[in-house]
C-alpha cells in the first residue's frame, strides 16, 4: 500500500504527475493510504492515477498501460475508482442511487458480478437488500456505491474519502476486506482520507508531496518517523505544523523583503431573493 501525503499543491499538475508514478510503482499486493492536508490536490492525484485528467501517455502508467488513453483500464474492471465528491443523482453500475428501486436489485442488475462475491460485500458492509434507494440516509447510500463499485475484482483500487459517511465499525471491517483483497489476490489500493484512526500498521508504502515536489517515496519501513509508531496521526500531525510554519514563515519573510501581501477576497455579495433558494 502507498500512504500518500499532499501539501501544498504548488507544483500543480505536474506535482501530481510525480506522485502519481511513486504510487504507480507500489508492488502487489499493496495498499495505498493518502493522508491529505486541507489544501488541494489529494483528489486530482487520485483523478490523474483514474484516468480522468488527460496526461502524456508515457507520464502516468497504471499496471504499465497510460492512464488516460487506454479506456479498457476502466471498463475492463481492472483499475476502480470510488471517490467523495458524487451527489445524489450519482449513478453506480448503470442504475441510479436514488431511484425507486430495491438495494438487491441495483447490485443484482451489474453485469459480470460474482454472486458470491456480491453476497460477500453486502454482508460486510450491512446492506440490507430491501432497502429502497430513494430513502436511504447518506451512510446507507454510501454502503450502497461502494457495494457496487467492488462487485467487480479489481487489480488496483483508488479510493478518495469513501468512508467518511461510515461508521467506525464498517470503516474497519472495510479495512479488512481491502488488506484481504491486496494480500489473497495481489491487488494495490490507494487510500486518501482524513480518519487516521486505526490506520497505523495498516499502510505498506508511503508517498509524501509537499511544496510541489516529491517529498517521501517507498516503503513505510523505509519512513524514519514511521518505524516503531504506534499511532499514525501524531506523525502527520508533526508533519503538517511544520510545514505550516514554513509556509508563514516564507509568507512573512516574502512581505518583509518588499513582497505583496495577498488581497483578501471578498465573498460574493447576493440580493437575500436569491440566497433564500439556499437556506
Amino acid at each position: 500500500m502507498a500512504l500518500v501525503r499532499e501539501e501544498g499543491w504548488g507544483g500543480g499538475r505536474e506535482a501530481g504527475v510525480a506522485a502519481a508514478r511513486c504510487a504507480a510503482r507500489a508492488v502487489a499486493p499493496a495498499r495505498a493510504d493518502l493522508p491529505p492536508s486541507t489544501s488541494p490536490g489529494k483528489s486530482t492525484l487520485l483523478q490523474v492515477l483514474a484516468g480522468h485528467h488527460m496526461v502524456p501517455q508515457d507520464a502516468v502508467r497504471v499496471l504499465g498501460r497510460p492512464a488516460f488513453h487506454d479506456t479498457a483500464l476502466v471498463s475492463g474492471g481492472d483499475l476502480a475508482y470510488l471517490g467523495a465528491a458524487w451527489r445524489r443523482d450519482a449513478s453506480a453500475g448503470g442504475g441510479a442511487l436514488t431511484a425507486d428501486i430495491g438495494a438487491g436489485d441495483l447490485l443484482a442488475g451489474i453485469p459480470g458480478a460474482d454472486p458470491v462475491r456480491r453476497d460477500a460485500l453486502v454482508s460486510m458492509l450491512g446492506v440490507d437488500p430491501a432497502w429502497r434507494l430513494h430513502r436511504l440516509s447518506d451512510g446507507q447510500r454510501r454502503r450502497v456505491q461502494i457495494a457496487a463499485g467492488l462487485l467487480r475484482p479489481f487489480k488496483v483500487l483508488l479510493l478518495d474519502e469513501v468512508t467518511v459517511d461510515m461508521d467506525v465499525l464498517a470503516r474497519a471491517d472495510l479495512l479488512n476486506y481491502l488488506t484481504n483483497e491486496a494480500e489473497e489476490r495481489g491487488a494495490v489500493v490507494v487510500y486518501a482520507t482524513h480518519i487516521f484512526d486505526g490506520l497505523a500498521g495498516w499502510p505498506t508504502h508511503l508517498a509524501h508531496v509537499a511544496g510541489g515536489a516529491l517529498a517521501r517515496c517507498g516503503p513505510v519501513e523505509t519512513v524514519p518517523e514511521l518505524v516503531g509508531a504506534p499511532k499514525l496521526l501524531p506523525v502527520v500531525d508533526a508533519w503538517l505544523r511544520a510545514e505550516r510554519a514554513a509556509a508563514r514563515a516564507a509568507g512573512t519573510a516574502a512581505c518583509e523583503g518588499g513582497g505583496v501581501a495577498p488581497a483578501p477576497v471578498k465573498a460574493p455579495s447576493f440580493p437575500s431573493r436569491q440566497m433564500a433558494f439556499f437556506r
